[in-house]
């Protein structure tokens, strides 16, 4: 391709400044070299660009298509590389997150709106990792992070610790097993088990709790959303396992729940931002890692 940007920013500044020499001035080039480029283009296009002998010189038709075009590419070049330049500095760049955890969404819109108003240039969404293989999506470029409790070991990843959580029953506060100290998986027996609508093997209480026991729930009942999970354990329709900070962060009152450890030793685990290895120098994820873990639930 013969025409560069270079040539359609001279067409620019000569059809701006209205004459050679102090569009040559401008481009901080001589008269002979801006006019030798000017020949070499009509000379290629075997047009003439411009009427020489007007004042102020004057476009041809053709001069003001390529002059038209300088109009709409270099702006459009302009502000490329000044996003380029952004991306290269960390400045900007792009933040897709998936949560494998229903009920992260509590604990996150704070650090969502914190990071925001940090990094206005980092354009952020985020998809529920639950229906799809969000580490692969991860590795594959189409997430830029993971928020997962199920951290593998893989050299192209970095799983960095956000925070500590325990997994407890939570029920009704005139439950009959209310009344115990801890619950062993003998007890869920007889019970429906109020869980999110995901595969088992994703659930703690079933991956650490009752499966290793052999021990399956009386029913099971499925539900998108904690405050229905919640509703349902308060009006005494089910129990649920959920990490200890959701009663803390639930929108609506809980003062009718209680809960109780999963196992004498309690069902504790950690919840992970899974990121690419090769961004882990990433100056806006680094503090949004940071900032998910400073607004993380603290152990009370």
């Amino acid at each position: 391709m013969f025409l560069e940007r270079r040539h359609l920013h001279s067409l620019k500044t000569i059809a701006d400044c209205g004459n050679l020499a102090r569009a040559a001035e401008q481009l901080h080039i001589t008269q002979s070299a801006l006019s030798h480029q000017l020949k070499s283009l009509e000379h290629h296009f075997d047009v003439s660009l411009f009427l020489r002998h007007t004042r102020p010189i004057r476009l041809t038709p053709a001069g003001y298509k390529l002059v038209q075009l300088a109009d709409q590419v270099l702006p459009r070049m302009a502000d490329v590389e000044d996003e380029l330049s952004r991306l290269a500095s960390g400045e900007a760049g792009r933040l897709y997150i998936a949560i494998e955890c229903h009920a992260c969404f509590d604990w996150l819109m704070p650090v969502l709106e914190r990071f925001k108003k940090a990094w206005p240039l980092v354009d952020i969404d985020i998809r529920l990792g639950l229906s799809f293989d969000s580490i692969t999506a991860l590795r594959e470029g189409e997430l830029d992070l993971v928020i997962s409790s199920d951290p593998v070991e893989a050299s192209d990843l970095d799983f960095r610790p956000l925070f500590q959580y325990e997994g407890r029953l939570v029920m009704a506060e005139n439950h009959p097993l209310a009344q115990k100290d801890w619950i062993a998986p003998e007890d869920l027996k007889t019970e429906q088990l109020i869980t999110y609508p995901v595969s088992r093997d994703r659930l703690d209480v079933f991956k650490h709790f009752l499966s290793p026991a052999g021990v399956e729930p009386k029913s099971i009942r499925q539900s998108e959303l904690t405050a229905v999970i919640l509703l349902l354990v308060a009006s005494g329709r089910g129990l649920s396992a959920l990490p200890d900070w959701v009663l803390r962060y639930a929108q609506q009152p809980t003062s009718s729940l209680t809960s109780r450890p999963l196992g004498e030793q309690g069902l504790h685990g950690t919840l992970y931002a899974a990121i690419r290895s090769v961004e882990g120098k990433s100056p806006y994820l680094n503090d949004f890692i940071a900032l998910a873990g400073e607004f993380g639930p603290k152990q009370s």
